[in-house]
């Protein structure tokens, strides 16, 4: 499987799916990212959730922060990526 133009790397993977606890992940991304790369991470979630519950675009930018570029961009992702969006807020949705 290719990300971008390159190969990846199977070892960030499998080594996430090794994490126990809220606690593993926090710490392992803390120590993984830095503090920019993080809250990107958890703004573009956050704009993805909020897209995903309907919410438009205006509304996103006012309660994120995040630019109407960012907004566009996980909305493609949205629609037309892998799909891992919609798998992973049906599981949260569940439960």
């Amino acid at each position: 499987m290719k990300i971008g133009k390159k190969e990846k790397s199977g070892q960030l993977y499998k080594a996430i799916l090794q994490l126990q606890d809220e606690e593993e992940c926090y710490q392992f991304f803390q120590d993984l990212c830095t503090v920019a790369e993080l809250r990107s991470m958890e703004q573009r979630f956050e704009v993805a959730s909020l897209l995903d519950d309907g919410m438009i675009y205006n509304d996103i930018l006012e309660r994120t922060g995040a630019s109407s570029a960012t907004i566009s961009r996980v909305n493609r992702s949205l629609n037309y990526g892998t799909g891992a969006y919609a798998q992973l807020f049906a599981r949260i949705k569940d439960k």
